[in-house]
């Protein structure tokens, strides 16, 4: 142990600390950081998969107006501050792997399935004419003339590259996504209009929080002030739109192989952006009693908006029934007031909704207890859509085992489970549900005011990530993710929402599927 800390602590040289000062960066923080990447963080412990028999809530529909009055009832009530928070700075490159591939193959025509998918329906993409125009403009020739003659990879390079329209070096929330009723339509702007639908109180200001890249953040506010009040005047409403970018001071630093600081030509250390767990600061930030999470690729048309409309509602109306039994049980426990009864209710609470069972011992005493209760109790609370796992890569909802013996309802991602035990992969892949990134959240605490959403971060549920710069190999730290381990105790629930509300586009030609026309 005192070789591994004498170690850590001939890693930084005098320029180093210099270097980590003016980048944010608290020198304890980036040793552990280090130590993290040096030991491996835990898995965590998997007791079961979330189902509809235990952890994922299914709602009858003849309950669906309860709960869609009771959002109703807040946002148009005068206590209601409500925001949609879209992560938007994901670069689009790997939207278009399959044609980065095809201008690197060695024949140059389309090939693959894919390949030909994209050239044989090219007209019906929304960004078709900006493409044209840039064909036009460089090659004095229209997409048609140029597939004609077989220049397929021209058409390509117009798309992708600074010569064209430059879609693969830009964040996909600037990419024409849908063709929409006047015009087409950015991600942006889709979300723009979604948010209108379930999130604009009586006050007629809907608010929305992009997080973007420093780089494109000039990009995102001339599209947004040129179509801002377009969509005003349609909808008879007004936007309160603002954007952040990841803090520097979240970024991590990665080693070699070997385990020294891996160092740019100029000897100075390499900092990396510490994934989107990273935006738990500016999530901490938004002024915003229920925030709206969801991510750029996940919106339709408006055409296609119905199912989303109501399970937003729906989401929401369960948040506020759940966060107003959660602050009567928090009151009581703060004021000493709640009998034995009082507790029993919220153990079987806590069991019901958010798969919360408490140790052995923390049921000695009454007063044991009544810590217990109000240590799970008072924290932030987030409601999960889920849907139904058909095979999609990416994370899913599971109940597991915490430290102090208790259990929790988490999300995870492929990268947390223990491949060398079958039996937690054994969870892992025959899970009945998946998770879309469509979250309903409160950090309102019940005597007012937010909580510090820090303290609800697991930082052991980083992972250590294996990359390349300039070609060299490295070990990244990816932080906890942002509705992964950053919401590790936040109070959670799961609800089943249909697959009709998740239509992510993570390719090219999921543009081309019948809910984005």
């Amino acid at each position: 142990m005192e070789e591994k800390e004498e170690f850590l602590s001939h890693l930084f040289s005098p320029q180093d600390l210099m270097q980590l000062e003016a980048h944010g960066m608290d020198y304890d923080l980036a040793l552990e950081r280090i130590q993290m990447i040096i030991d491996g963080t835990p898995y965590p412990e998997i007791i079961a998969s979330a189902s509809l028999e235990r952890g994922v809530i299914h709602v009858n529909r003849e309950d669906y107006s309860i709960y869609m009055d009771l959002w109703n009832d807040y946002l148009h009530s005068s206590e209601s501050n409500v925001c949609k928070m879209v992560p938007a700075s994901g670069a689009a490159t790997r939207m278009f792997k399959d044609l980065y591939n095809f201008l690197d193959a060695p024949y140059d025509e389309p090939q693959t399935e894919q390949e030909k998918m994209f050239f044989d329906h090219i007209d019906e993409f929304a960004f078709f004419e900006l493409l044209n125009e840039s064909c036009l403009r460089n090659e004095w020739k229209p997409i048609q003339r140029l597939i004609s003659t077989k220049d397929y990879k021209t058409v390509v390079k117009n798309l992708l590259t600074e010569k064209g329209i430059n879609y693969g070096n830009m964040p996909k929330g600037l990419l024409l996504f849908h063709h929409g009723l006047r015009s087409p339509r950015t991600a942006v702007e889709e979300h723009m209009v979604e948010a209108v639908s379930y999130a604009k109180p009586s006050s007629g200001k809907v608010k929305l929080h992009f997080t973007v890249s420093e780089k494109f953040r000039g990009a995102f506010e001339n599209l947004i002030k040129k179509k801002k009040e377009e969509y005003e005047d349609y909808y008879c409403m007004r936007f309160d739109i603002s954007m952040s970018v990841q803090k520097s001071s979240t970024d991590t630093i990665a080693l070699t192989p070997e385990g020294e600081i891996f160092r740019l030509p100029s000897g100075e250390i390499l900092f990396r952006p510490g994934g989107h767990g990273a935006l738990i600061e500016n999530l901490n930030e938004l002024d915003a009693d229920i925030i709206f999470i969801k991510n750029i690729d996940n919106v339709v048309p408006a055409e296609h908006l119905c199912d989303t409309i109501i399970y937003k509602q729906l989401l929401a109306g369960i948040l506020i029934a759940v966060r107003k039994k959660v602050f009567r049980y928090v009151n009581l426990l703060k004021a000493k007031k709640a009998s034995s009864s009082d507790m029993q209710e919220m153990i079987k609470f806590l069991h019901n909704n958010f798969c919360v069972d408490l140790p052995e011992t923390d049921l000695d005493s009454d007063d044991a207890l009544a810590e217990s209760l109000l240590r799970k109790l008072d924290r932030p609370i987030r409601v999960c859509g889920m849907v139904r796992n058909e095979g999609a890569p990416g994370g899913g909802p599971f109940i597991v085992r915490e430290p102090d013996g208790s259990s929790s309802l988490q999300i995870l991602e492929s990268s947390q489970i223990n491949k060398k035990d079958s039996e937690q992969m054994a969870f892992f892949e025959n899970g009945q549900f998946f998770n879309p990134v469509d979250l309903v959240c409160s950090k309102l605490k019940p005597e007012g005011g937010y909580y510090r959403l820090s303290r609800f971060v697991n930082p052991s549920t980083a992972f250590v990530s294996e990359k390349t710069y300039n070609g060299k190999s490295l070990l990244g730290l990816e932080l906890p993710g942002l509705w992964n381990g950053a919401m590790h105790y936040w109070l959670t629930l799961f609800v089943e929402v249909p697959l009709s509300t998740f239509a992510p586009v993570k390719t090219v030609l999921d543009l081309l599927a019948p809910q984005h026309k």
